[in-house]
């Protein structure tokens, strides 16, 4: 009993450190980054910027992209900061109004994505206690070193993007469908309109939650009893319906605009295994070593999983750790490619797990007789497949001779369905072979430890907010 309350109490204060280290990375990043240092900032800016010509009717009758080529981009995410933009260009009289209003929603639209963070963690926190039959939040310190171990979401966060909301949205979402699992779906009007209103949410944040949306449909075959798959139909039917009345304007308005509902800013190619070299699929010659020697751009050019593991980890285009536009400033540049090797290399053990995680849950998908909260690691599964090979294919319709379009930010919610299925089978773990689960806990707090420097933005501290507003 002793040893019981001992290792608990072991669990709780790895949880409070890692989940403190997580915080300090989080702040640390909003004081010594830009949004405008970010992937395509300046059209994202842009967006912000020109909000009101693009979405109040009769402002303007010029076609979105005039205004930025983010153009496809859904407005959800640029909501926040377009909103402080606005008062703060009513609140400023001199100046570089344009210049120090960006500056301040950059900085509040980090703090919001971090909230946004933080609160995507506990809701994962929430999704692994429902299915475990666990109540204490302290004793789940493997989902903050799972899926808070991914370098890739520090620089999201960081950045102007949707992918954050949506990590966010969809963790909302599986924790409301996991619900209903329990439930054998037995659900109301309330959990209709929650589940249908964040389908369509997550459909205003970035064409990437599509990806989620097929594993969905493709578990009703997977069920067995009648009833249950009739009320899983209709469930279907009415919160995707209410998810295409909150989200199909957006995609019409595409589609008068530009001719389709997918409008994009490059031209996409009929899809064809030969759109890209025999290198993209199968990494081979001299420049696939450095993945653990210098991680970096612009070595192992266009070749798919290298760069997907180096970006995920490390920071392969160099936005954010590796300031390769800003070599001048950064901290420790001549030093950060061997830096990164390391994390590269240390990171081996944590994706092994993730590979572990999804290899046990795949027998879900072969199980005969299915219990309940099965069909949920189903989806889990299902999901990670769809996504993989639906991010595969964009990449082989929009081929790109450097690889630019591969980024692990786009995918990023694929890590995360990853590390959910990698938490669980580690509470399997400690459950039947606690031994096996302590050695996995050691090695991904050394991992968070050797990577921490990594989830960090490494240009100097932003002071020039502070001295446009404190000093106004």
């Amino acid at each position: 009993m002793l040893k019981i309350i001992k290792y608990s109490l072991i669990e709780k204060l790895l949880f409070v450190s890692f989940f403190s280290g997580i915080i300090y990375i989080l702040v640390f990043n909003i004081f010594h980054y830009d949004q405008i240092f970010g992937y395509d900032a300046e059209a994202h800016t842009l967006y912000v910027d020109n909000f009101l010509n693009m979405f109040v009717p009769g402002k303007t009758n010029q076609p979105s992209s005039n205004f930025t080529y983010e153009f496809f981009s859904p407005p959800l995410p640029y909501i926040f900061p377009s909103f402080v933009n606005e008062l703060c260009k009513g609140y400023l009289t001199a100046g570089n109004i344009y210049e120090d209003c960006r500056l301040l929603h950059s900085f509040l639209n980090m703090i919001f994505q971090s909230f946004l963070f933080i609160f995507t963690i506990f809701i994962y926190i929430k999704i692994v206690n429902l299915y475990e039959n666990k109540k204490n939040i302290l004793n789940n310190v493997a989902v903050l070193l799972v899926l808070g171990l991914f370098t890739a979401n520090y620089r999201t966060i960081a950045m102007l993007r949707g992918e954050t909301f949506i990590i966010f949205l969809n963790s909302f979402l599986l924790y409301r469908f996991l619900i209903l699992y329990k439930k054998s779906f037995d659900y109301n009007k309330k959990d209709i309109f929650l589940i249908g209103a964040t389908i369509g949410l997550l459909a205003l944040s970035r064409q990437w939650a599509f990806l989620l949306f097929p594993a969905y449909f493709f578990v009703y075959l997977f069920k067995n009893e009648a009833s249950i798959k009739k009320k899983y139909l209709r469930l279907l039917f009415f919160v995707f319906s209410i998810g295409f009345a909150i989200s199909s304007w957006f995609y019409f308005s595409l589609y008068f605009e530009y001719g389709t509902f997918t409008a994009f800013n490059k031209e996409k190619i009929p899809f064809s295994l030969n759109n890209q070299p025999l290198s993209f699929y199968l990494p081979f010659g001299e420049e696939v070593s450095m993945v653990f020697t210098k991680p970096i751009r612009p070595y192992f050019m266009n070749q798919f999983l290298p760069i997907l593991f180096a970006d995920l980890w490390g920071d392969y285009w160099g936005y954010f750790t590796f300031t390769s536009r800003a070599l001048d400033i950064g901290r420790n540049q001549l030093l950060i490619g061997d830096y990164l090797a390391r994390v590269n290399i240390i990171s081996i053990f944590p994706t092994i797990l993730l590979f572990l995680g999804f290899r046990y849950n795949l027998k879900f998908l072969k199980k005969r007789k299915k219990e309940k909260s099965d069909f949920f690691i189903c989806y889990l599964v299902l999901a990670v497949l769809v996504s993989f090979f639906g991010y595969l294919w964009f990449l082989i319709s929009y081929p790109e001779s450097t690889g630019d379009t591969n980024k692990a930010t786009y995918i990023i919610h694929m890590f995360h369905l990853l590390g959910l299925l990698a938490v669980l089978y580690l509470e399997n773990l400690r459950k039947e072979k606690q031994k096996i689960y302590l050695f996995w806990i050691f090695i991904l707090a050394v991992s968070f430890i050797n990577n921490f420097s990594a989830m960090m933005s490494h240009f100097p501290f932003q002071d020039k907010l502070i001295n446009t507003f404190f000093f106004y």
